[in-house]
């Protein structure tokens, strides 16, 4: 049961995902969280470093939609500036979410790849629904109320798999 928290790999940023590293694992699709995953939870557009990974994917042909909990005017205040698709209230980690994001992209599973800095929510969702997963460090030191009950539970479960040698990845 908990190897569904364990994500598939582990990346510092998002900016550190290249499309040529997509692309070799036969990736066409990025379901990505929003929230501390591409930018600050309390920042509301994106920063020039992000806007220029979200080129690079499209110049490769690598679609982005965002899915995230949060509500449409946050998303949409964020995404639409920038022409990205989303899902808002996503109800992560149930997996209509996740479904409906690679529906819109016209890609199949096994084509897309789920980024978050949550086990609770990205990674147990991505996990579930049979995604290859990538887990950031969140963007921001701090959280909201209820993520902040996740992060306690997430050291909780990433101490686990440290104690087994599961993790293949340094803090």
């Amino acid at each position: 049961m908990l190897k569904q928290f364990l994500p598939n790999e582990h990346v510092k940023s998002v900016l550190d995902i290249t499309p040529e590293n997509l692309k070799q694992k036969g990736v066409k699709g990025i379901i990505t969280d929003l929230d501390n995953t591409l930018v600050e939870w309390d920042r509301p557009s994106a920063t020039p470093a992000l806007i220029k990974w979200f080129e690079e994917m499209k110049r490769n042909n690598i679609l982005v939609t965002i899915v995230s909990n949060n509500n449409e005017e946050r998303v949409k205040a964020f995404a639409d500036p920038l022409q990205i698709p989303f899902i808002f209230r996503a109800r992560k980690p149930l997996g209509p979410a996740f479904k409906r994001a690679i529906k819109q992209m016209g890609i199949q599973k096994q084509e897309a790849v789920v980024i978050g800095d949550q086990l609770l929510t990205d990674v147990l969702g991505g996990n579930r629904s049979g995604f290859h997963t990538i887990l950031v460090v969140p963007v921001a030191q701090t959280d909201g109320l209820a993520t902040k009950f996740n992060r306690f539970v997430e050291r909780r479960i990433l101490n686990w798999f440290r104690k087994k040698g599961m993790l293949q990845w340094e803090d």
